[in-house]
């Protein structure tokens, strides 16, 4: 189930793999639904794991997948209701599982281009056809079998038109789960024919613990990542690794200056981007100056957030977006500078250059705030 020599496509750099996550934070009621209707005798065929990136979807469906490997092996009810879907380490299945070894389950992820030298953009046809060739076959050991798709969004039209016709016409004693992160991109016949499990992002103290159980304990920067990340614990680890928060604490005293930019400041949080590893570097910064202006936007509409991602960041959004007017300026910017920036990164235009041109743009779409 893996391609040798690549990495593999669903695993968040510097983080353990979803399969490797025994606890999953802040989702209690999705697990709890979800053991409600195997109490019920009600397990759906086909399950859509939904929610902002990074929040545990993928966690979640290996813990199903544990759960219903180890503990129902068979294809009847379950002889009393189940409490959780904790399933011990050192359980058979739970290694097998862990080792990518476990015969009674499939995932369905990207493989590798036509070259073989590098991951394919999405999830083609001879992905599903292998999902077949494991239907197909009698189940080891008797009992239920697993698919996971992670994720449903990289389903190119033919495999998702593949994988439909599984989902209408299910093979016996088998779950489908699909990781989704945008599922009104899917097909809506797929949607119609799973049930979906909402996951929702995670507040400051479930950050913390799920930032801690990463390796990442440092309770104090754990409610400015959980606003800046959206409540991502994906995104947040990515923060956390890059060095983020001080990042954007050093563009938003940037744009504390506005609308007199101080040169001197912006020049700096430019050349930050600069020298090896700029490519990295760069994404991060596009992301946080991304994430700044649709918070300014959000600002002149709903007021300053309430958790801060910096020290000042909420006068600072107050003062530049006080309004709708300024909600509106900011937003048409921030459709123009994410383009500018997909381009930049498309032609490789200098790092520093860019995103000294970008806060440039902020600068001067701070200037009705110098005559207001």
């Amino acid at each position: 189930m893996s391609t040798d020599g690549l990495p593999e496509p669903d695993r968040i750099e510097g983080a353990a793999h979803p399969r490797e996550t025994a606890q999953l934070f802040g989702q209690a009621a999705a697990e709890q639904t979800f053991l409600a209707a195997v109490a019920a005798g009600r397990l759906h065929h086909g399950w859509l794991i939904t929610g902002p990136q990074g929040v545990g979807k993928a966690t979640l469906a290996w813990r199903i997948a544990r759960f219903l490997l180890a503990e129902q092996p068979g294809n009847g009810p379950f002889a009393a209701a189940p409490s959780g879907l904790d399933v011990p380490g050192d359980h058979p299945v739970a290694r097998r599982i862990a080792a990518l070894s476990e015969p009674r389950l499939h995932l369905v992820r990207r493989g590798a281009n036509e070259r073989g030298d590098a991951l394919s953009a999405d999830i083609r046809l001879p992905v599903i056809r292998d999902l077949r060739q494991f239907l197909s076959m009698s189940a080891a050991e008797g009992g239920r079998r697993v698919v996971i798709v992670d994720a449903a969004d990289e389903l190119n039209t033919q495999a998702a038109n593949a994988l439909l016709k599984l989902l209408e016409e299910p093979p016996r004693d088998t779950v489908l789960l699909l990781v989704s992160h945008q599922p009104s991109a899917l097909l809506p016949t797929i949607r119609s024919r799973c049930r979906v499990l909402r996951l929702g992002a995670l507040g400051p103290a479930d950050m913390a613990a799920a930032l801690a159980a990463a390796g990442q304990d440092d309770p104090d920067a754990a409610p400015a990542l959980a606003a800046l990340s959206g409540g991502s614990v994906g995104a947040a680890l990515r923060l956390a690794r890059m060095d983020g928060l001080a990042r954007y604490r050093a563009l938003i005293d940037t744009a504390a200056t506005l609308p007199d930019l101080d040169r001197a400041r912006a020049l700096a949080f430019a050349d930050s981007v600069a020298g090896r590893g700029a490519g990295a570097q760069l994404d991060l910064v596009l992301w946080l100056i991304d994430l700044f202006l649709s918070r300014l936007a959000r600002a002149g509409v709903r007021g300053p957030p309430e958790r801060e991602a910096a020290p000042g960041e909420a006068a600072l959004l107050a003062r530049l977006s006080p309004d709708a007017a300024a909600a509106r300026r900011w937003a048409e910017l921030h459709e123009r500078l994410t383009a500018r920036g997909r381009h930049g990164r498309e032609v490789n235009l200098d790092p520093a250059a860019l995103v000294l041109d970008m806060v440039l743009s902020i600068d001067a779409a701070a200037a009705p705030a110098r005559t207001a």
